[in-house]
């Protein structure tokens, strides 16, 4: 209903089991009842009695105002062009919340939940845990912007890409806030290797391993540590993590097919918007050219 991969439930399975291809190849154990998949469309056909009827309350205790306030098109004067099932999807978004235990939503949509609770006079509200969301890579950009591939790094990029995205990323000298390299380095390097190590020529300080993000802030404010020695390291960290991916999409027929099923979906999905008559004509000629070229190869 939210025109993801065109609307097509077995292109957005097909990326779904492609995500748990990821998870297996960054360490998840998914033998024996550690983890359980659930695919939410099996959920609601298997218990639609149960789902549905709460759909449809949700829908009743809210104005249709509070229901726009959820979706993605935000503009008064753009209200008019939502479809229906823009403006249903909000309240099966929070239906899922509770039907399913739990839920993966915008802050928006969970909100929704808990004011829906204090409709019901339901006490134990969803309880919202909120991660940080990192910028895109380049200048100007608060967040990961979905019209171009370089904002951001994906999990089956090659060496290659890594490197380059990096170092065309912004990273202002002496600058720490809103700076995206560092912010990779702070929630993603050294969480995962619990160290951040720089190699650099001797006459520009040596090697360096840094054990925290507060020691190397120090370093960085300081002009001790540069930007053109933290961005090399930064996409040596970032590659050493993605290899276990890429190794597992090389050699597992299965993972292989997939990543293949998953870029032709991407390009579908992208050719959809151009045939739609879409007005964001960057995100169609970004998109394409990187998916294009992926099938081609």
């Amino acid at each position: 209903m939210n025109k993801k991969m065109g609307g097509d439930l077995n292109k957005i399975q097909v990326t779904g089991k492609y995500m748990i291809e990821i998870w297996k190849a960054l360490g998840m154990n998914t033998e024996g009842d550690q983890v359980q998949f659930l695919w939410s469309s099996d959920e609601i056909n298997s218990r639609g009695h149960e789902y549905w009827p709460l759909v449809e309350d949700i829908a009743i205790k809210n104005t249709l105002s509070r229901i726009v306030r959820c979706g993605q098109i935000m503009g008064r004067s753009e209200q008019d062009e939502l479809s229906a099932a823009q403006i249903f999807y909000p309240c099966m978004q929070c239906a899922d919340i509770f039907f399913l235990k739990m839920g993966m939503d915008q802050r928006k949509v969970n909100m929704l939940a808990r004011e829906y609770c204090d409709a019901i006079k339901r006490k134990n509200k969803p309880i919202i845990l909120s991660h940080h969301m990192l910028p895109g890579l380049l200048e100007g950009q608060e967040k990961i912007s979905k019209s171009d591939p370089s904002s951001s790094i994906f999990m089956e990029d090659e060496e290659a890409d890594v490197k380059l995205k990096i170092k065309k990323a912004f990273c202002p000298p002496k600058v720490v806030e809103k700076n995206p390299c560092l912010e990779y380095i702070k929630y993603i390097v050294i969480p995962w290797f619990n160290e951040f190590t720089v190699e650099r020529k001797p006459e520009n300080g040596g090697d360096k391993t840094f054990k925290s993000f507060e020691d190397l802030v120090v370093d960085y404010e300081s002009g001790e540590l540069h930007s053109g020695d933290l961005k090399p390291a930064l996409a040596k960290a970032v590659n050493q993590l993605l290899q276990p991916v890429r190794d597992h999409f090389n050699n597992d027929p299965k993972a292989k097919e997939l990543l293949k099923r998953v870029k032709v979906c991407a390009f579908d999905f992208f050719l959809n918007f151009e045939l739609y008559g879409t007005d964001d004509k960057q995100m169609w000629n970004v998109s394409l050219k990187k998916y294009s070229v992926q099938i081609i190869s």
